[in-house]
């Protein structure tokens, strides 16, 4: 139970009142009431035609951003089939930056995640993609197989009680989806997989290669959160995105939220590039452009005719974010055309426009806003689980 769920009313109010983000607040009497029924129930109402968007100091404070730090725990796109294919030991540096663990996928007889620092002194294990059939540490020569196994360790003849399991590599669940791996920093929760493979599977990703041509790794200057908050809705794209516009049926643009994660799909204007859907496909009959796959609470990904274009929100500080850019392509002839013809142009436009927000979020006269009940779903979705997470 939280602190603010018991207190009095009135010590509530004076908790809101000395909240340094919140204090140009005093001077309307709404604002206070509005924000005491916020802190002392749910932050996000859970109607969106009620609700008020994440007060302005979670893209701000660095508290807040502190408190998130958890959310990254979970399940996290490790890497697609076909880089393991091309390097069977993979580091897999994204994953330190965000939780800050280093892993390392290893494809053996099966294919693992494990823990990249050696048992011996803590020295990184594997540096660089490669492939081995045994991981050796290059400071004391430790050897483990690829299963994460101590197997030879110089100068250890005399040590008492060794080797022990805490010699072996750590290892961490492992979940392959479609072609792509998963990976989390402890037994987490499973998304809902067989739905989405029953929505997506038709694309057969796994068949997929990756194309390192569409490797991106931008600098953004505002918080990871206004990142996912643009991506899950497309009410912007006819003032942000002209040539994507032109391409999608704004009018016919859905989004679908489910337990962990959401689904926009965007449909394809009269005559433009499209998906062939199978017979019995749940979006039969329909002119579908791109399905976005948002997971929570950092993954996008995008699938096109040409292919998938994935996108990982890394936090940096309160204010800034990094995003990596992966491109896995089906059909290369497809990629100059329709919705995911313009991926960089879009994504030049969306940093431009988040960064403006960014600064924007430090007004003293601009806290929270309301959501757009027919175009804002994944947002209000999404402020929701992060709600869930900090209650």
């Amino acid at each position: 139970m939280s602190l603010r769920s018991w207190l009095p009313e009135n010590i509530v109010l004076a908790y809101f009142l000395t909240e340094k983000r919140l204090e140009t607040h005093r001077a309307n009497p709404q604002d206070c009431v509005r924000g005491v029924a916020v802190m002392s129930g749910e932050m996000i109402h859970p109607d969106i035609r009620r609700a008020q968007t994440l007060p302005s100091r979670f893209y701000t404070d660095p508290v807040e951003h502190q408190r998130l730090k958890g959310v990254f725990k979970g399940w996290q796109f490790a890497a697609h089939l076909a880089e393991l294919e091309a390097n069977s030991v993979l580091p897999v540096d994204h994953l330190e930056a965000l939780t800050g663990e280093p892993v390392v996928l290893v494809k053996g007889e099966n294919t693992h995640c494990l823990s990249n620092v050696c048992t011996h002194r803590g020295m990184r294990l594997v540096l660089e993609p490669c492939t081995k059939s045994t991981l050796q540490c290059r400071y004391h020569g430790r050897t483990f197989d690829l299963g994460g196994k101590l197997r030879h360790m110089p100068e250890f003849e005399q040590a008492i009680g060794f080797p022990s399991e805490a010699d072996h590599l750590h290892q961490f669940p492992l979940k392959r989806w479609m072609g792509l791996y998963f990976t989390a920093m402890a037994d987490a929760p499973p998304l809902p997989w067989t739905m989405l493979e029953e929505r997506l599977g038709f694309l057969a990703p796994e068949a997929f290669t990756y194309d390192p041509s569409r490797d991106r790794d931008h600098a953004v200057e505002a918080n990871w959160m206004l990142y996912v908050d643009n991506y899950l809705e497309g009410f912007h794209i006819p003032y942000v995105h002209p040539e994507l516009n032109q391409a999608l049926d704004h009018a016919g643009y859905e989004t679908e939220t489910f337990e962990g994660g959401v689904l926009q799909i965007g449909k394809a204007v009269d005559g433009d590039l499209m998906f062939d859907l199978p017979p019995g496909h749940p979006d039969e009959g329909q002119a579908i452009a791109a399905y976005y796959l948002w997971l929570f609470p950092n993954m996008m990904f995008n699938f096109y005719p040409w292919g998938l274009s994935v996108n990982i929100v890394t936090p940096v500080s309160p204010t800034t974010c990094r995003v990596l850019y992966r491109g896995y392509v089906g059909q290369a002839e497809l990629a100059s055309q329709g919705a995911g013809s313009v991926l960089d142009t879009v994504e030049d436009q969306d940093q431009w426009v988040i960064e403006a927000v960014q600064k924007s979020m430090h007004s003293a006269v601009y806290d929270r806003g309301r959501y757009s009940p027919t175009r804002e779903q994944g947002v209000h979705h999404f402020h929701r689980m992060i709600d869930r997470f900090l209650s």
